[in-house]
């Protein structure tokens, strides 16, 4: 799966950054890597519980919905009147 520019103004901008160069290192020293690494496998490990929790969830609704529900017969023709 790639990602890439959509239109002109995306490519532009492709463009215009490839050029710049991020090279700071002082903000290094300003985050642990291990802390924020560790930071985001809590926010990963989060996420997926919060996405497993919502698919059970959608499975049990479906389940009480379909066991809850009455089906009764509808007649859609009119009864015929007897001479």
């Amino acid at each position: 799966m790639a990602f890439g520019a959509k239109d002109k103004i995306d490519r532009e901008l492709v463009k215009k950054y490839l050029k710049v160069k991020m090279d700071n290192p002082d903000t290094t020293k300003l985050v642990d890597a291990q802390k924020m690494l560790s930071a985001m496998d809590d926010y990963a490990s989060m996420q997926k519980g919060f996405l497993d929790m919502n698919s059970k969830l959608k499975d049990i609704c479906s389940n009480v919905t379909s066991k809850s529900a009455v089906y009764m017969k509808i007649n859609f023709y009119a009864p015929r009147t007897r001479k």
